[in-house]
């Protein structure tokens, strides 16, 4: 007997590797996934704009990168005592122009850098609907709670969605045409913009993202929309406001992913990554007994072996925690 609709996946013929260098962008899921990757010490970058949402803000964020565009004050907007870019999340956003500006020109030139050296990029759209300012003629990634009526909002069509990502494809195949590139489509519902419309905006982005991974070679989907939407499709897989997956419903999708993408051995030395992970999670109450000092060096041996057969592993920081706290 069945008691639900669970989604397998088949093995991957080009599983991931623990080796890879590891871009991930778009929406709160694809944060999600990018902690999922920082946790096991993957050499990952994670929305290096800050959370975005539709096809044309993100791939604004590979242009400008490319371009090597450097912001000025006049790239600015100034609203509630604080400076913004249209272009970034909040996060970006200071009462100081400058710093803003430090902020946002910094990250450009470290995502330059990384881009010219990934392997895989993960893309997640999480709508299709946008923000268009009226004034200045851009579709933005972020309205920083400026009044509704500075700009205009409507979902994109299937063409446009299409063309978004096409140009996105297109911007990294120029940096090496053997970028890995997989799709996902968030289970994040947009509920602000309706019911009705959710489904209509995921649906462009799940028909628009289909019709691109037939016809690109190395692109590819992951379902972790369906996942949520028919595999976990229950409230208590959701956050308290009934929209976002909760940690449950992450971890499950991220069991899915790495099963289905990750080779067997990639997968092995996530487990023995873990265990570093969690020892340095682990709260003692006396760091300076005996005990403690031993668990501590064996940490560090750990490290240290692990990395002389996998110098590519992200330990560093975890290895000078653990010095730290030697006596």
């Amino acid at each position: 007997m069945k008691f639900r609709t669970e989604i397998n996946l088949e093995k991957s013929l080009n599983p991931i590797e623990h080796d890879k260098k590891i871009l991930t962008i778009g929406s709160c899921f694809a944060q999600n996934i990018g902690e999922y990757f920082e946790h096991f010490r993957f050499n990952v970058m994670c929305n290096p704009f800050g959370v975005l949402y539709n096809p044309i803000s993100i791939y604004n964020s590979f242009d400008l990168s490319l371009q090597k565009r450097k912001f000025t004050q006049e790239d600015l907007i100034h609203s509630s005592s604080e400076w913004h870019s249209f272009f970034h999340h909040s996060d970006f956003s200071h009462h100081d122009s400058k710093v803003c500006l430090d902020k946002i020109n910094n990250e450009i030139v470290s995502t330059l850098d990384f881009l010219s050296k990934i392997d895989i990029v993960i893309i997640t759209y999480g709508t299709a609907s946008v923000y268009k300012h009226i004034e200045k003629d851009i579709i933005v990634s972020n309205c920083h709670k400026i009044p509704s009526n500075e700009f205009e909002h409507f979902r994109l069509s299937i063409d446009a969605t299409q063309k978004a990502i096409e140009q996105t494809i297109d911007l990294i195949k120029s940096i090496n045409k053997n970028i890995r590139i997989i799709f996902t489509v968030s289970p994040v519902r947009h509920w602000k913009d309706g019911a009705i419309e959710n489904q209509l905006s995921k649906s462009t982005l799940l028909m628009s993202v289909s019709e691109i991974v037939q016809k690109y070679e190395n692109c590819e989907y992951f379902p972790s929309y369906e996942i949520v939407m028919d595999d976990l499709r229950d409230y208590r897989f959701y956050a308290d406001d009934l929209l976002h997956p909760n940690r449950l419903a992450t971890d499950y999708i991220w069991s899915k992913f790495s099963k289905a993408l990750f080779s067997d051995d990639c997968l092995a030395l996530m487990g023995e990554v873990d265990k570093i992970v969690k020892a340095r999670e682990h709260k003692v109450r006396n760091v300076e007994s005996d005990k403690h000092q031993i668990f501590i060096k064996a940490q560090i041996q750990k490290i240290q072996t692990l990395r002389e057969k996998h110098p590519y592993l992200q330990l560093s920081e975890d290895e000078s925690y653990f010095e730290e706290q030697l006596l």
